[in-house]
């Protein structure tokens, strides 16, 4: 477990420690009166199915090369952001403080509530839908998790949901190689 932390603390200033910082221009201001309630996992990888590259990282800064591969052409003008990347070795990096907006979950809804993004926290994981994710993974994003509970009051291990579950039928991650169990069973503020 090379990168796995034993404990995550988050600053008054939203950013966490010990994470990489790599700053994303893609956040605005959550609206006001907007609390955080909303844990959203996610997955991705650049190109599709590899990893540990750094273009994900590009990816969430606008940095990404559309020439570098044909994938990226269709997706280099995009901005988006994730609050956090959960790399297959268990490396935490953060793109936006988690009291900020980042763009993480386009047109969403949760328990009947519109624009996710503006009350969630945003994770991405290093995968794909059906590739199994790493312990490494697991044991951080719990973590996290525990972290963000303790952050933001009005977070709970119910309102932690996949993109799939608030964008379904346009989204499909964590996906099926996603073991839910095993992340909450992790978990030491259920």
């Amino acid at each position: 477990m090379l990168h796995t932390p034993k404990t995550i603390s988050i600053d008054e200033s939203g950013w966490m420690t010990p994470a990489r910082h790599c700053c994303s221009p893609n956040y605005g201001p959550r609206p006001e009166g907007a609390e955080v309630s909303l844990l959203v996992v996610h997955n991705i990888s650049l190109p599709p199915g590899e990893f540990g590259n750094g273009w994900v990282e590009k990816f969430f800064t606008n940095r990404l090369d559309p020439d570098a591969h044909p994938y990226f052409s269709s997706i280099a003008s995009m901005q988006v952001s994730s609050h956090v990347l959960i790399t297959r070795t268990g490396e935490l990096v953060q793109f936006v403080s988690f009291n900020d907006r980042a763009w993480h979950a386009g047109r969403s809804c949760f328990s009947g509530v519109t624009e996710c993004n503006d009350y969630s926290v945003g994770v991405e994981l290093e995968g794909t839908d059906t590739l199994a994710y790493t312990d490494e993974q697991y044991w951080v994003l719990a973590r996290l998790t525990d972290a963000l509970l303790a952050y933001f009051p009005a977070l709970s291990p119910e309102r932690i949901a996949g993109h799939c579950d608030i964008a379904p039928g346009r989204k499909t991650d964590p996906g099926e190689a996603f073991d839910w169990s095993k992340y909450y069973s992790q978990i030491t503020s259920n």
